[in-house]
């Protein structure tokens, strides 16, 4: 099994679930559920790669407070090697509240600790220990962001693969520098609003292209409609899983566990796409990103199933 390093954010999720709508200045709103999880796309896809049976350590920043207890308590619950992460009394962890609705869900982060990894803390030993390098949030770690690049050349010449997860820029700039960093990229994984955002392109099919010239991998994570990649000159895509889907948070990065666990394992590419799709789907049906992911064999059940 290929070693994975998870270098990236920790914060707790707040999920709101069933709210009535989202919230208005001055007014109040009820929800049909609440629960705290382990949050963050790093973690929640940490933990969806721990959970398939990939060795996974990670590290990043945390506060030396509860819920930074509460987050390295889930991250050792799931058998993630920790050994490097320690509590900073000057930081807060971070937190998100996710208020979701039957049609959508808003989002509410508080940082602390989110934006505060750099490139440096990523030592020559943490590379020389993993054969793989996963980034996550790219636009939320403000410390990494500037010498990201600098990380994955390192991660490429010290032998390892490496993955990168934009996430949603908050500030909507979505600057080009991602597409240089994207040179030391081997699996690109945005979802299709971020892949538009970032080519300023009108359709996945042309935003693929636009990022097809390098040696990147781009899949494109597309909710309901399952997930795409051009290959080979083509577009190959694979549909969404139909579960009783309670809760959608997280689910893209239960995509990246799956998509990434098969891609370690050389697996051809649509059973990749597959694994992907699979994880994020039954991601969905517990409340939070990390209640409802999956093991191997309910995985591999659910691809018994589907055509």
């Amino acid at each position: 099994m290929k070693r994975v390093l998870v270098a990236g954010e920790i914060n707790v999720d707040l999920v709101f679930k069933g709210c009535r709508s989202v919230p208005e200045a001055g007014r109040e709103v009820l929800a049909d559920d609440f629960v705290m999880t382990p949050g963050s796309s790093s973690m929640i896809c940490a933990m969806g790669l721990a959970r398939l049976g990939s060795p996974v350590a990670f590290h990043g920043r945390l506060g030396a407070d509860s819920w930074g207890d509460y987050c390295l308590g889930a991250l050792r619950g799931a058998g993630i090697e920790t050994t490097t992460l320690q509590s900073d009394a000057t930081l807060r962890t971070g937190i998100t509240a996710s208020l979701s609705t039957s049609q959508d869900r808003a989002l509410v982060t508080f940082p602390g600790a989110i934006g505060e990894l750099r490139e440096a803390d990523i030592t020559d030993a943490m590379l020389a220990a993993a054969d793989h390098l996963h980034v996550s949030s790219y636009y939320l770690q403000r410390a990494l962001r500037p010498r990201c690049r600098e990380l994955f050349a390192r991660a490429r010449a010290a032998g390892l693969s490496t993955s990168l997860d934009p996430g949603f820029d908050p500030e909507n700039l979505w600057g080009l520098d991602i597409v240089e960093v994207l040179r030391e990229v081997d699996v690109f994984l945005p979802n299709e609003d971020e892949l538009l955002a970032i080519t300023g392109s009108r359709d996945v099919a042309s935003a693929l292209r636009m990022l097809g010239k390098d040696h990147t991998l781009t899949v494109v994570k597309r909710g309901r409609h399952g997930c795409a990649v051009r290959h080979e000159g083509r577009m190959l895509e694979v549909p969404a899983f139909a579960v009783d889907a309670v809760d959608s948070t997280g689910a893209g990065d239960s995509f990246d566990a799956g998509f990434l666990h098969a891609w370690l394992g050389q697996q051809p590419l649509q059973e990749c796409l597959r694994w992907g799709s699979a994880c994020g789907s039954l991601s969905t049906r517990a409340v939070g990103g990390t209640s409802g992911q999956p093991g191997v064999a309910e995985l591999q059940a659910l691809l018994a199933e589907a055509p």
